[in-house]
């Protein structure tokens, strides 16, 4: 409307009027979350009753292109509309999660953690409980009453470090009642699989949670789960996983450990070596933030992040068997390869290897850029 000529008294009942109409549109919002949040409830009901996942990719993704090109029709930014959406879709798992993680597949039955006293064997221990399920510990102290802590179990849960799993897994593996599920959580699976198949005649199955123990929700995380012997007899743990809100991957334990050689070994140990060089050089890393970009803040913090936390847990990641250290010494001397390449100088083989490289990781490229750049345009908000 023109405001020529308008006193500051008329904008002021103006401005009033429209910070009204905007604060009744703002509660209509909030009464629509809550309408949607009902009819979640429902969804919930049905799924629990059908014993269905709480995640569903495809579905999540078809409702953002939706609003996404809802947004684009009314005149807004589709990314900020994506964003609210996502940020809605994760409460809304988050919740479901909750929820059916308070209803256990197997209510009543008994769980045997085997290193339960532990990070990762507390959480899991915290989830079954709550879930409904007794639960039992077995530590170092306890294994004269290995006998009456392994009576009448539904599952035995191996979380003890990698070094020493084997030698656990030998040892307990005969006091399991024959119906009972045998399952480990270590990142290496192939040892731990034969290990557990060797020790116990009954269902076996090897997981790897692709997360940690101060994960707050299980909303969308990988649970990898490598198949050892009666599956059928497993699944039940499997659909437990998947009402706690896991996304579980099935993969066998040799592939399993071949990605992870890249996955953990090579990434810990780059980000280590990295760590160590600015260490050795004793670089001042606060003077290094006062000028980075995004993106160099992101990946000291990652570097960060490996040395705030427990030196024997990547040490057990990295030095975890014969073939993944035999990787990682491949590695050094790939990098010390291009020692040459920076003695010559020489910018046109450096290009030429750079596209090479290029064409091989193909469209992943576009998908790190679009990523990555979500990535920084948080911090940036943050700092």
């Amino acid at each position: 409307m023109p405001l020529t000529g308008t006193s500051a008294q008329e904008i002021a009942v103006c401005l009033d009027g429209l910070r009204r109409e905007v604060d009744a549109i703002d509660e209509q919002i909030v009464r629509l979350l809550a309408e949607r949040h009902a009819r979640v409830q429902n969804v919930v009901a049905l799924k629990t009753a059908c014993k269905l996942p709480i995640y569903h990719p495809a579905r999540e993704e078809n409702l953002i292109s939706q609003r996404r090109a809802q947004a684009q029709q009314a005149g807004l930014d589709p990314d900020h509309i994506e964003e609210l959406y996502r940020s809605i879709l994760r409460q809304s798992r988050v919740r479901q999660t909750v929820q059916t993680a308070r209803r256990g597949v197997r209510p009543g039955a008994k769980v045997l953690i085997v290193g339960g006293r532990g990070k990762m064997g507390r959480y899991f221990g915290r989830w079954f409980n709550e879930s409904g399920y007794a639960v039992r510990i077995l530590e170092v102290d306890d294994w004269p009453r290995v006998q009456a802590l392994c009576d009448g179990l539904a599952l035995a849960l191996i979380s003890v470090p990698i070094e020493v799993t084997p030698a656990v897994i030998a040892q307990v593996g005969p006091h399991l009642p024959h119906g009972c599920v045998l399952a480990d959580l270590t990142s290496l699976k192939h040892a731990a699989v034969e290990a557990m198949l060797a020790a116990h005649a009954g269902p076996v199955v090897g997981l790897h949670p692709l997360f940690g123990p101060s994960t707050s929700s299980m909303d969308k995380q990988l649970m990898v789960m490598a198949p050892g012997r009666l599956s059928e007899e497993c699944q039940w743990l499997i659909d437990q996983m998947m009402a706690w809100g896991n996304v579980v991957l099935p993969i066998s334990a040799r592939e399993h450990d071949d990605i992870m050689n890249i996955v953990q070994g090579v990434r810990h140990f780059a980000t280590f070596s990295f760590g160590q060089f600015l260490w050795r050089r004793n670089i001042d890393l606060a003077r290094t933030l006062e000028f980075s970009s995004p993106i160099y803040r992101l990946e000291l913090g990652m570097v960060g992040r490996l040395f705030a936390q427990d030196a024997s847990l990547y040490a057990n990641i990295i030095f975890a068997s014969p073939e993944r250290r035999a990787l990682l010494k491949d590695f050094v001397h790939f990098v010390a390869e291009n020692e040459s390449l920076l003695e010559e100088g020489n910018r046109e083989k450096f290009g030429a290897e750079f596209r090479q490289i290029a064409d091989w990781f193909g469209p992943f490229c576009e998908q790190a850029m679009r990523e990555s750049t979500f990535l920084i345009d948080k911090l940036v908000e943050r700092f």
